[in-house]
């Protein structure tokens, strides 16, 4: 679920006035209590001085959609339009999508491109530029294995050369030799 949380910090500005900030930033989290351990963890790495956490919410986005050229965050209003045969009328469901774009056009272009294997009809309404600042996705740690982590014993990595066949049949025939190595030590 995501969660929108607002923070609140002063710095000095190059005229040397201190200027507070109230800004969003959107969190991965399982519940609120986990959102606000998050923005703890992970504005202590952006914000140098102390801040505050002035609103916690559940936001109402259906979907992220992040791209690497995109430096902000825009909202989407996404219409799905689905007939009622029994009523013979037409059914519009709304959802929000966050898009990561340069400017409006681009980001309703990269939600376009991003439904294009979508088979129900649809319409984007509307596109605004998101006050969030930066999306926080939830990551546990496991997603990439660290460099050093050793690799275990019974694991090798493959060559290129390497056919499936050929690995299944070393893999088969060592297992085969260990169980004999077994029964002969039992």
């Amino acid at each position: 679920m995501w969660y929108e949380c607002k923070i609140k910090y002063s710095r000095i500005d190059e005229d040397d006035r201190v200027k507070t900030f109230n800004q969003p930033y959107l969190f991965d989290a399982m519940s609120f209590t986990e959102a606000e351990a998050r923005v703890n963890e992970e504005m202590v790495q952006y914000i140098s001085t102390e801040f505050k956490i002035t609103n916690i919410k559940v936001a109402n986005f259906a979907e992220i959609c992040p791209n690497e050229a995109g430096d902000r965050w825009f909202k989407c209003k996404l219409s799905c339009i689905t007939i009622d045969e029994e009523k013979g009328s037409e059914k519009r469901a709304n959802s929000y999508i966050l898009v990561q774009a340069n400017d409006v056009k681009d980001a309703y272009d990269v939600l376009a491109a991003s439904l294009t294997d979508t088979v129900s009809n649809y319409e984007i309404p509307s596109v605004v530029e998101s006050p969030i600042l930066d999306v926080f996705p939830y990551y546990d740690g496991e997603e990439e294995a660290p460099l050093n982590e050793e690799v275990p014993e019974n694991l090798r990595p493959l060559e290129p050369s390497d056919s499936f066949e050929e690995v299944a049949e070393e893999t088969e025939s060592e297992a085969l030799e260990e169980e004999l190595e077994e029964e002969v030590e039992e």
